[in-house]
């Protein structure tokens, strides 16, 4: 009988094989044999922990959104407090990830789209997240629409590296950072807008 932490360890174990071969190779890649294979697990033990490809899928996702959840939160904490606090975050998350986080941002966008391609509604979690992430830019002091815009442009960018569209140059990065920075610290807001 396993353990606990022998059991998450293997769970673990398939989840970073499931996202390494959609990373690798593609969705159409993405199958139990080869997820078995790659985590160096029968597929009897993958089917143990994971009865289903959604099954597998599901947790994916579910692992992809608690980690995004703890990414922004603390960024957001590390961010000094007062208005545009979590727009801020958002800018930085953007335009700041170390090339790490890039790197694992790159592998979490193909496990959603193995998920989305599977099934549109296992990414929920991702949305529900994406919901949170907005509910909280919207009540962060900032007049309506800048957050919204700085949000909008946070995942223009984000998707625009996964999909390798267009990457900005250090001085367009610089531009977009001074733009966005604007809005989320008042700054060519109309008086009063910041409580409206």
């Amino acid at each position: 009988m396993l353990h606990r932490n022998e059991r998450d360890d293997t769970r673990t174990r398939l989840l970073d094989a499931a996202e390494q071969i959609v990373a690798d190779r593609g969705v159409g890649a993405l199958t139990l044999d080869a997820v078995a294979a790659a985590a160096d697990i029968s597929k009897g033990g993958l089917l143990h922990h994971y009865r289903s490809k959604e099954a597998l899928l599901t947790a994916l996702v579910d692992r992809l959104a608690a980690e995004m959840r703890a990414i922004f939160d603390g960024i957001v904490s590390a961010m000094p407090e007062g208005p545009g606090r979590a727009a801020r975050a958002t800018i930085a998350w953007a335009l700041h990830s170390p090339p790490e986080r890039e790197a694992r941002d790159l592998r979490i966008a193909a496990a959603l789209l193995a998920a989305h391609a599977h099934h549109p509604a296992l990414i929920d979690p991702i949305r529900e997240e994406h919901a949170r992430i907005r509910a909280i830019l919207a009540a962060d002091g900032l007049p309506p629409g800048h957050a919204l815009a700085i949000q909008v442009a946070a995942d223009g960018l984000f998707l625009a590296k996964v999909f390798s569209l267009w990457r900005p140059t250090k001085a367009e990065a610089e531009a977009i950072e001074a733009t966005l920075t604007r809005l989320a610290t008042l700054e060519g807001a109309s008086t009063g807008g910041a409580g409206r």
